[in-house]
């Protein structure tokens, strides 16, 4: 025998708050017109009946599903061993979250995953997108729009035609990369290497772009692209070290490429940062407090680039549920970034 434990209704919530049904819906259902002490009334009551609202129901009044689509356009194992993916989800989370809305994280590991994320989007399972780590030549941003699910994106839309409706968060990555070579040559080094992230990314171009500000028509084999993990920095160190042994600082395009140039300059014998100053791009604490030395790094925040994606994207919605044609979100939001002075130079 199993005995039946009835939920909560709006009814009983209702009852025990000394006030309308419609009332209780309204609140719980995130809606105005109710004043402030009613308010605080019906939570009280929803807290101590146990009252969770039916889904199915909520979203026929609020047009609303309490779920926003992560995704991630690399690898899954690319996704877990980085911490800049986590750090972003953490500030994605913690935004929706607070909101009472559920992330649904989608990975990409080739057009398969492709075409199932847009099926996916297009389906009416969330009410938005955040979508970041894309490559230029992605077909995901196309196959969102013709999913018609409102999205923000992480990064400068390189493959943007310009139009307003594109909502993106960024860091100043080039402005970022200009202070780290300054630090470099200020600190008097005079062969100043560049170690790339993926070029077919806004941000490893951006930075390359803000080294060469500063370098202006530095020698060409300073240049070594990468791919921001740590065994792309160990091989773009080795190639450096062969191509120009007179190197005597390196800025790398991440963390864990310099992570990776590290250890390479160590096997070969190069002090840092006597020998060869080391600067990275992130200030991802897991990566440049533990390096050896710990890491100089261009510092951006990255929880918070999640947090502000989130934010965007729930005002849209929030523009949207209630059928406002008005859309006052910015088109970019980029962060500043500053450097963090440790012992690599």
């Amino acid at each position: 025998m199993t005995e039946t434990v009835s939920r909560p209704t709006l009814e009983a919530v209702a009852a025990r708050a000394g006030v309308s049904r419609a009332t209780v819906s309204r609140v719980v259902n995130g809606g105005d017109g109710v004043r402030e002490p009613l308010v605080e009334r019906v939570r009280r009551a929803v807290d101590e009946l146990g009252y969770v609202p039916n889904q199915a129901a909520r979203s026929l009044v609020t047009k609303r599903h309490g779920a926003v689509a992560v995704v991630i356009a690399e690898p899954e194992t690319r996704v877990f061993a980085d911490p800049f993916f986590a750090l972003q989800l953490r500030g994605i989370s913690k935004e929706l979250t607070a909101r009472d809305n559920q992330l649904v994280l989608l990975l990409t590991e080739g057009r398969d995953d492709h075409a199932r994320v847009a099926r996916y989007l297009a389906g009416g399972h969330v009410d938005g997108a955040l979508v970041f780590s894309l490559h230029l030549a992605d077909p995901l941003p196309g196959l969102i729009q013709g999913a018609g699910v409102p999205t923000v994106f992480g990064g400068r839309p390189g493959w943007s035609d310009g139009t307003r409706d594109v909502v993106y968060v960024d860091s100043d990555n080039r402005g970022g990369a200009r202070d780290a070579v300054r630090l470099l040559a200020g600190l008097g080094r005079t062969r100043i290497a560049h170690l790339t992230g993926p070029l077919d990314q806004t941000s490893a171009a951006d930075r390359l772009d803000g080294y060469r500000e500063v370098m202006g028509d530095a020698d060409p084999r300073l240049v070594v692209e990468s791919d921001f993990t740590p065994g792309g920095g160990e091989r773009a160190m080795r190639e450096l070290l062969d191509r120009c042994p007179d190197v005597d600082a390196v800025f790398a395009a991440n963390d864990l490429t310099a992570a990776g140039a590290l250890r390479v300059l160590r096997e070969r014998g190069r002090r840092v940062p006597e020998d060869v100053a080391v600067v990275g791009f992130d200030d991802m604490l897991p990566v440049a407090e533990q390096t050896d030395p710990p890491l100089t790094t261009v510092r951006q925040d990255i929880e918070e680039m999640g947090r502000i994606m989130a934010r965007l994207l729930l005002r849209r919605l929030d523009r949207h549920t209630a059928d406002s044609a008005a859309d006052d979100a910015p088109g970019g939001v980029v962060l500043p970034t500053t450097v963090v002075r440790r012992t690599s130079a």
